[in-house]
């Protein structure tokens, strides 16, 4: 734990440090306005870890700006990162042209053929004598007299006000000592520019994000065929919601209002697969008390995900229990209905260590010594746990815990780590569903992965 937040904290000086430089160094100039930006920059690093540590011990006023900022700032690295590349082209286009021009100001006229006759008369002010017309002519400029005293005019000094003389190079000169090699104006002109697109497209964004993490969850439909599964049980529905996530943020009105949904659509079976909360029982108990009030034709069901960990799980179990879940820990129930049989499973969380209710996944209690002719349903919080499900011949299995990934582009990370980040997938021969979830995680922020509760219709062959 110590190394992971020695990680983040890292991390985020680092984004932050690179934040500052795109947004404050290279925006303004030396002065008060800078060092202003780069106070404001340390504060917003502190403001993180400070949210982090702080809303898990009861201070949930920095739950709003904190998480805020937090979504803010991964979309303005976002942005600029993806701004490097054309600001980069544009600003060797301007330094280019800078310098094309500064050759072109610095070349010599042309000196006519013949020799350089025009070029003395106009630094000596002295014309050379013609010679007489004969063999020798070609040697005239040669030969002519030389003026009777020295004319100084090349070191003489101009008027004042005249530029038209040479000048010294200065020290912004470029190679030629006529021009510098770029336009500083030009170049923070450039840099402001993609600093305010960034800014408002992130502000944009997360405030989109923001209305939509707080809107009432989107409710899909899926059908889902199953081999094995009986036609008489053809149709058979279960309501799935996931990472539910009650706390600093959501409370009891957001349970109400998902229990409400779930229950207007009048399923056979409801299954809550993990994270429910971000607490403990004492601080959301209350705000779980609505889930008592689920109503399904053969059973609610509940499995661990990691926070129930973070949260006090063994309480949380008796908690939900007591509601009026079934917490299947590392075991099956037999779902008879409509004169068929289906065995519901579930597993703990895979991030699950420790003994009885904080065990870690058993597939082999959960899965074992079961009839392989009836089709399996498997409730487990991440989907990674298809991998292990899928040597016990898991007909499908209904997960969570991604988010669909929240926050566009991070569902690209989350791929790396789980095999199907939303919707229908299929793992090694199992058919695996990940809901988006009902709630979110940390920023009250969801961009192109909008809250969900999924209604799940199995089909028979």
């Amino acid at each position: 734990m110590a190394t992971f937040v020695g990680f983040a904290v890292l991390v985020t000086a680092l984004i932050h440090l690179y934040l500052w430089k795109r947004l404050v160094r290279d925006t303004t100039r030396p002065g008060r306005w800078r060092k202003a930006g780069g106070v404001a920059a340390l504060l917003l690093a502190l403001l993180v870890p400070a949210t982090m540590v702080g809303t898990r011990n009861g201070s949930y006023w920095l739950a709003w700006p904190g998480y805020l900022w937090l979504a803010l700032m991964f979309y303005l690295l976002v942005l600029l990162l993806v701004l490097e590349v054309p600001v980069a082209v544009a600003k060797l286009v301007l330094r280019r042209r800078e310098r094309a021009a500064t050759g072109a100001a610095g070349e010599p006229a042309p000196v006519p053929a013949g020799g350089t006759g025009r070029a003395d008369t106009a630094t000596t002010g002295h014309v050379a004598e013609p010679a007489a017309a004969g063999p020798t002519a070609t040697s005239s400029v040669a030969l002519a007299e030389p003026p009777a005293a020295p004319v100084e005019a090349e070191s003489a000094e101009p008027p004042a006000g005249d530029d038209s003389g040479p000048r010294a190079a200065g020290p912004q000169d470029g190679p030629t000592g006529d021009r510098p090699d770029h336009d500083p104006s030009r170049r923070l002109l450039l840099a402001r520019g993609a600093a305010i697109f960034a800014g408002l497209t992130a502000a944009g964004v997360t405030g989109y994000g923001v209305r939509t993490a707080m809107g009432p969850p989107r409710l899909d439909r899926v059908r889902i065929p199953l081999a094995k599964l009986p036609r008489s049980m053809d149709g058979l529905r279960i309501a799935t919601v996931s990472d539910i996530h009650l706390g600093p943020l959501r409370g009891r009105a957001h349970t109400e209002r998902i229990v409400a949904m779930i229950n207007r659509l009048d399923a056979d079976l409801v299954a809550v697969v993990g994270d429910l909360v971000d607490g403990s029982v004492a601080e959301l108990g209350a705000a779980a008390e609505p889930l008592r009030d689920l109503r399904s034709r053969y059973g609610s069901f509940f499995v661990t995900g990691n926070h129930e960990y973070y949260s006090g799980v063994e309480e949380w179990v008796r908690e939900v229990d007591r509601l009026g879940l079934r917490v299947l820990q590392n075991e099956r129930q037999e779902i008879r209905a409509r004169g068929g049989v289906l065995d519901l499973a579930g597993v703990n969380d895979v991030t699950a260590a420790g003994t009885g209710l904080a065990a870690p996944a058993d597939y082999a209690a959960a899965l074992g010594d079961r009839d392989p002719s009836r089709p399996v349903v498997l409730l487990a919080h991440q989907p990674v746990a298809a991998h292990e499900a899928a040597k016990f011949g898991v007909d499908l299995q209904l997960s969570g815990h991604t988010h669909g990934g929240q926050m566009v582009p991070f569902n690209l990370l989350v791929k790396l780590q789980q095999p199907v980040v939303s919707g229908l997938g299929e793992v090694d021969g199992t058919k695996v569903y990940v809901t988006n979830g009902a709630g979110f995680w940390g920023p009250p922020v969801r961009v192109g992965a909008p809250p969900q509760v999924t209604l799940v219709e199995l089909r028979a062959p």
